[in-house]
């Protein structure tokens, strides 16, 4: 598991529109990255949305949220569309990303148990140190959290 003051991983990927952005794109800012198990999926749809309301106080935090899980850039087009969600998505369909941010893991549902991205969400600084990292995101009211401990953050 990734910890606070690790240095963030460097990471890149399409997105909904088929272009290709990398963390490196963004130095100098500070980088809110979340990982979600599928789009259109009820705990998913309720984190992207939360963040979808909450962007406008995140831009004025100087900040940019970028949300990665398996689906393919098609499947974030729709998810973009059908939610008109305000931020970037990427697509991890190897799951390279989050096997650099440890996020593939032990997941149980129904009684079955399988492998599955760990909901998780990271605050990376301006010069790519993680300063936040959850391993067990509640989707609800997360954007609020993360606005939250941006604030913290950028007082310390």
């Amino acid at each position: 598991m990734l910890k606070i003051n690790d240095k963030s991983p460097d990471f890149s990927g399409y997105t909904a529109n088929g272009e290709i952005i990398s963390s490196n794109d963004f130095a100098g800012k500070w980088l809110v990255v979340y990982f979600y198990p599928k789009d259109n999926t009820s705990g998913c749809t309720k984190e992207a949305c939360s963040f979808r309301d909450g962007m406008e106080e995140i831009t004025k935090l100087g900040a940019v949220v970028i949300g990665i899980s398996p689906d393919s850039p098609l499947s974030h087009k729709k998810f973009i569309e059908k939610f008109n969600l305000n931020f970037y998505l990427i697509s991890d369909e190897s799951k390279e990303i989050c096997q650099k941010f440890y996020t593939i893991g032990e997941k149980s549902m129904y009684g079955k148990k399988y492998i599955g991205v760990i909901r998780s969400t990271f605050i990376i600084s301006p010069d790519g140190i993680i300063k936040y990292a959850n391993y067990k995101v509640k989707p609800e009211n997360h954007a609020q959290q993360i606005i939250e401990e941006l604030k913290k953050l950028q007082n310390d």
